[in-house]
């Protein structure tokens, strides 16, 4: 049963990544357009592929036409997200869906960061690897994209060694998905660390949240 449960997770997170490999680095050349029912063209399967690592958008493949099943998966996380709920993806839309979702790109980012830093850890630990990295796109005083919280100098050990650089599995892929879908077994921390390792003074003076595997995690 575990088996099969992997296998299948596998091809759906292979599935998330190839289909609109093509079109979504083409609608990161420029800023997004406002979207809305009938369009088409390069910004809506990056919206789409958006919305589906999020669980809104359950079509199996992503298009270029921003039909009725897009149109209400925006609907949705407009109301989660306390947007006016036209189902159109004007400038708020995409702003709020920047900050809570992930491109193609970016979820290969989250992922090697998870697989990079957490590989040893549990389940729940490499989770809560990838909710921190969310959390700091959130918060105040960090870059407000993926990319630049991860890449920020000197704030994750695996990039600076290299281990970022290694090829994640489907597991750390997960992970990154549940994360972004606001699962947080952190309770919000911005930091984390191994206690056994770690040779800063200043992280020990971060409010301690929980312990998760080798990694304290703090605010």
């Amino acid at each position: 049963m575990k088996n099969n449960r992997m296998k299948k997770t596998f091809i759906y997170i292979f599935a998330l990544i190839i289909a609109i490999a093509v079109p979504v680095q083409a609608a990161q050349a420029a800023a997004p357009a406002t979207l809305q029912y009938g369009d088409s063209g390069a910004d809506v399967p990056d919206l789409q592929f958006r919305l589906k690592t999020l669980g809104y958008f359950t079509n199996d493949a992503v298009t270029d036409f921003y039909g009725r099943m897009t149109e209400d998966a925006v609907r949705k996380f407009q109301a989660d997200y306390g947007l006016a709920k036209d189902g159109v993806a004007g400038v708020k839309t995409w702003s709020k869906l920047k900050k809570t979702s992930a491109n193609e790109r970016e979820l290969n980012l989250l992922a090697r960061i998870v697989y990079g830093e957490a590989r040893g850890e549990s389940y729940k630990g490499k989770v809560a690897v990838a909710a921190v990295v969310m959390n700091r796109v959130q918060a105040s005083g960090f870059p407000d994209t993926i990319e630049g919280v991860i890449e920020e100098s000197g704030a994750f050990t695996a990039v600076d060694d290299g281990q970022y650089y290694m090829q994640p599995d489907s597991e750390a892929y997960r992970a990154a998905i549940d994360a972004l879908r606001g699962e947080d077994p952190s309770g919000g921390a911005l930091y984390y660390f191994n206690p056994k390792t770690a040779t800063s003074d200043w992280i020990w003076t971060r409010k301690q949240i929980v312990t998760i595997g080798n990694h304290i995690f703090a605010k």
